[in-house]
């Protein structure tokens, strides 16, 4: 069995009010975590985020998942939840969200997850980026095709530019999902976060702070001092957030 530990932060930077939200849920067997970075405007884009995460956890609680295709279809059914909580002529009214969902069965090692937007998972072994998602935008599109470099995507003016997220009609909606069998090891740390804190921070970064870093809420805590330095000179920088998990064997494996 593996040990967890987890750890989140949630900033609103340079805003008056932050549109994003995480939270997590475990079972005797499951963990479950969720980010989402909401859009639309102050009773639009936080409401629009804290249901992602509320209906995706609540869901996933009632009938825990051992499969990406699962989550997808959380993912999808929150959409169509997200559309009907709109309320025209309010901020309600366009109300979207990015949303990254992560599982982790504690019990056989495995991981499993799905998300939309461009909030990302990165996923550490080593201390090194093993894996992450790829983001639903139009500068991921033009780094799938050659046009851009990965590093270029953080300062693409037109970086923001989602494909899709939660809020999009349901035909339209792009779900991408961790398919596959993908096995944890002791000592493999994830990262969910939304792209104010993705744009400022790239791999080495990451890498190098995580492997100086004592605990998951140090390393988190670093991750915000990094960002808050680098966005030291835009007064309205974004809400930025993360959620850790550091992974290791239990106590007598």
């Amino acid at each position: 069995m593996l040990a967890l530990e987890v750890a989140l932060m949630s900033d609103r930077g340079g805003r008056k009010y932050n549109e994003d939200a995480c939270g997590h849920w475990h079972s005797k067997r499951h963990l479950c975590c969720v980010l989402a970075d909401g859009a639309g405007g102050h009773g639009g884009g936080d409401i629009a985020s804290r249901l992602a995460v509320q209906e995706l956890i609540g869901r996933f609680s009632l009938q825990p998942s051992e499969r990406a295709a699962d989550l997808e279809g959380l993912l999808r059914t929150t959409n169509q939840v997200l559309i009907g909580e709109r309320v025209p002529g309010t901020p309600r009214q366009d109300m979207h969200s990015t949303v990254v969902c992560l599982v982790i069965d504690f019990v056989e090692h495995r991981a499993h997850w799905a998300h939309s937007g461009d909030s990302r998972m990165y996923w550490f072994r080593d201390g090194r980026v093993l894996d992450r998602t790829r983001d639903h935008s139009l500068v991921q599109g033009l780094v799938d095709n050659g046009v851009l470099t990965a590093d270029q995507v953080r300062t693409h003016p037109k970086r923001s530019e989602l494909r899709s997220a939660l809020g999009i009609a349901p035909e339209v909606l792009e779900v991408s999902a961790g398919e596959g069998r993908h096995d944890v090891q002791p000592r493999d740390v994830f990262l969910l976060c939304t792209d104010g804190l993705w744009e400022y921070i790239d791999d080495d970064t990451l890498e190098t702070s995580l492997g100086a870093a004592a605990n998951p809420g140090a390393w988190l805590g670093e991750l915000a001092t990094r960002v808050r330095q680098a966005a030291s000179h835009k007064a309205s920088h974004d809400n930025f957030s993360a959620l850790t998990v550091w992974t290791r064997a239990a106590p007598g494996d």
